[in-house]
């Protein structure tokens, strides 16, 4: 559905994208995670053909991508992370012209309108002009006017950037139900969760470039990380957490004074050795919490440093 092969992109002595590389097949959603000025966008945009590149090159749907390639954009819908959509126009009025650039039939057109409003859960708000809407219904009309045209493969740029949780669990739905019925998205963000939750494989890029892509169960295996232990311990004594720190399957464990952290070794279950640890030394324990890997934890294990820095 989308081949990039060794892109580059430079502004002056910045390269934003360098031989960046990228395979998306066909049904996934294909998430594309990193922070902020990691070439998410810039990828999106060259290959669009919005924005011009140095090098490389791009195919979608087996067809080389140029900026007269009208027959490929028929095909593909685009939801920008900056809402574009139109003040002096109503929410429907906004779909409709959007949707009016793909699609000449009036009548089809006001079918598919509709079906945009319904699916964004805008019916309601169609006679309303985009001023009066809050910050999570109008992200989720920037969605209508990308996707009112059924396009077969939709590029969502951080579509959930400054909403409230309740709008983003619907636009995160939503992109479900797009997939289900039969669209491919490329979707990027620099909320792990988000990507975690929704994607089918996933690239984490750093500095213009893939630092490592596949399922978020492969990318995790990667890493020497396994589960993260938090104990409510108080009193800990040092000696006893120098002894923690020797266990076999403990990479790291530090005490804040109020909790034990601890990661352990991937594949090992290093919990009970605590847990015996400070029983045998008559510790009176609280709460006690295992959570496995993140991508953050791959990510920073990666590259040294955290996923939002």
């Amino acid at each position: 559905m989308t081949e990039v092969t060794n892109l580059v992109k430079r502004y002056k002595d910045l390269i934003a994208l360098d031989h960046f590389n990228l395979s998306v097949k066909d049904g996934e959603i294909f998430g594309l995670l990193g922070p902020n000025g990691s070439g998410k966008t810039t990828a999106i945009n060259c290959i669009l053909s919005l924005l011009k590149y140095d090098k490389g090159e791009i195919y979608l749907f087996g067809k080389p991508m140029t900026p007269e390639s009208y027959d490929i954009k028929q095909k593909i819908g685009v939801v920008m992370q900056n809402v574009a959509v139109f003040n002096e126009l109503t929410v429907a009025e906004n779909v409709d012209y959007f949707c009016g650039l793909y699609v000449g039939d009036q009548k089809k057109r006001r079918e598919l309108v509709e079906e945009a409003l319904v699916f964004t859960s805008l019916q309601d708000y169609r006679k309303f002009r985009p001023r009066k809407l809050s910050g999570g219904l109008l992200r989720r009309l920037n969605i209508a006017c990308g996707i009112a045209h059924k396009p077969e493969l939709i590029f969502l740029d951080e579509p959930t950037v400054a909403v409230d949780p309740q709008s983003r669990n619907s636009i995160l739905e939503g992109i479900r139900r797009l997939n289900q019925q039969g669209a491919t998205i490329v979707y990027t963000s620099h909320y792990m969760e988000e990507v975690e939750q929704i994607c089918s494989r996933i690239m984490i890029m750093d500095h213009g470039h893939e630092v490592a892509t596949g399922t978020k169960e492969e990318l995790k295996s990667m890493i020497r990380t396994g589960e993260k232990l938090t104990i409510e311990v108080p009193g800990l004594p040092e000696a006893l957490l120098q002894q923690i720190r020797k266990l076999d399957g403990i990479l790291t464990a530090s005490y804040d004074g109020e909790k034990l952290l601890a990661s352990c070794r991937i594949g090992d279950h290093a919990i009970i050795e605590v847990l015996d640890l400070l029983r045998k030394n008559r510790l009176v324990l609280g709460r006690v919490f295992s959570e496995p890997p993140t991508l953050n934890d791959v990510f920073l294990e990666i590259t040294g440093k955290q996923l939002r820095d």
